[in-house]
């Protein structure tokens, strides 16, 4: 992980496995804007829609996709990524996102205001 990273995206590796994980990251790691870090991580409550993919960034809406199967959702991630990463605030509706992305957003979280932001 980037010590200059602001912005993440999370990846659960629990209802799926450490290797499918893995693979997501792998593929989306070398694709992504400068300034991002691409983690694995535990639970994230999801098991409903594996895979679950997190964006979060300070002062930025956060996103949670699920259903995360085959390589078009990964590109549809990629894509998400630069939006996500060129919007002041994070903020989009969800026919802004890339169309392979309409159906599996679980959740968008207002933003959260650090200290530097406020």
């Amino acid at each position: 992980m980037s010590n200059s990273a602001d912005h993440f995206i999370s990846i659960c590796e629990t209802c799926k496995g450490t290797q499918w994980a893995g693979h997501v990251r792998d593929l989306i790691a070398d694709r992504l804007p400068v300034g991002f870090a691409v983690r694995t991580v535990s639970c994230m409550a999801g098991c409903a829609h594996p895979t679950t993919v997190g964006f979060q960034a300070a002062n930025k809406t956060q996103y949670l996709f699920g259903d995360i199967h085959s390589t078009k959702d990964v590109d549809a991630l990629v894509a998400f990524a630069h939006q996500y990463h060129s919007i002041p605030n994070g903020w989009c509706n969800a026919t802004e996102r890339p169309p392979a992305l309409l159906d599996k957003t679980l959740a968008r979280l207002p933003c959260f205001e650090t200290e530097a932001g406020s």
